[in-house]
């Protein structure tokens, strides 16, 4: 059984608590936390949690808690995870894991150094979609895969999350991550040669939308694009020279639908996507599993992935000459 104190009690906790709720055989929500004590009290109440605290230094004292779910802004989330895991906690952090990949290199190094787990939670490289994907690619019923586009976008630029450089706003870091994990993970294991794009900036300086260029060392490459001010159809396309694999949308795949290569395609296969409860139960799963084992990384999103796509944004925001939260200071 694995204690779970969650930091932060925004929309996405509201989200992944009824999940850990779910499975009292193996996690229990023991306590919450946020900056307004009464904000977490109402978060406690609300999910039946025993225990609540207005900071998070004061929930990671709690002996109780083993693993610290991070729910915060992105732009929180190294200071919060060097907090939990000084204290000897575990921990699950939402994307983007930090804002670059010096913060996350600093976060890992501390869990090494303590032998404790932490893990970035993109629900997507956790879910059995990725390997109905993969299996599909693998198969040959597609062929050799040649391209891929992918997309995600929201209405969104109005919330100060991604408005507010401070912290950590823009399209890239909140959406734009899921179709690039989609590319990487429907590439798995194939070089890149080079990451290109071209964002369109706020006055404020964070990027509203962006479009990105892959290209890989077999030849393949994929485009992507996220999106701030507009709701986007949120596929992801893998072409191949036998057919075509159109997975609808990347931010939580919901069905998969395989093409012939005719001149007019015809639709071959759809399967649609289930969840035994709303797709967030997987990576919680994945980390209780990681930690009873003893393992310092979750094999669905180690520390070398996390921190690929970490200098993939840094260098993409370092062309765009885009600065966000810490990075400010300097």
């Amino acid at each position: 059984m694995t204690g779970i104190g969650i930091a932060g009690c925004g929309n996405i906790a509201h989200t992944l608590a009824p999940v850990m709720c779910h499975y009292p055989d193996r996690m229990k929500v023991v306590a919450a936390a946020a900056r307004d004590a009464g904000r977490a009290a109402d978060f406690a109440a609300e999910f039946g949690i025993p225990r609540s605290y207005g900071s998070y230094t004061e929930m990671f004292e709690d002996p109780d808690v083993d693993l610290v779910y991070v729910a915060t802004p992105h732009s929180h989330h190294k200071d919060i995870m060097i907090d939990a895991l000084e204290h000897g906690k575990h921990v699950l952090c939402e994307k983007a894991f930090c804002v670059n990949a010096k913060e996350a290199e600093e976060v890992f190094a501390l869990a090494k150094s303590r032998s404790l787990f932490v893990a970035e939670a993109i629900w997507t490289r956790y879910m059995p979609s990725r390997k109905m994907i993969n299996d599909v690619i693998s198969s040959g019923k597609i062929g050799r895969v040649t391209t891929i586009t992918a997309n995600l976008g929201y209405k969104i630029l109005h919330k100060p999350r991604i408005a507010e450089p401070e912290l950590a706003g823009g399209a890239l870091l909140d959406v734009g991550v899921y179709p690039l994990n989609f590319v990487l993970m429907a590439k798995e294991g194939a070089g890149i040669d080079s990451v290109t794009g071209s964002c369109v900036r706020t006055e404020k300086g964070v990027d509203a939308r962006n479009m990105i260029q892959i290209n890989f060392s077999d030849s393949s490459q994929a485009v992507i694009f996220s999106e701030s001010e507009a709701v986007t159809d949120r596929r992801g396309i893998i072409y191949g020279t036998e057919g075509t694999l159109v997975v609808e949308n990347v931010n939580n795949p919901e069905e998969l639908k395989l093409y012939s290569a005719d001149r007019s395609p015809v639709l071959l296969e759809t399967v649609r996507i289930e969840h035994e409860v709303n797709g967030y139960e997987y990576e919680l799963l994945s980390a209780c599993d990681s930690i009873e084992k003893g393992l310092l990384e979750d094999p669905h999103m180690p520390w070398s992935e996390t921190l690929r796509v970490l200098r993939y944004t840094d260098a993409l925001r370092s062309i765009w000459e885009i600065k966000l939260a810490s990075e400010l200071k300097d």
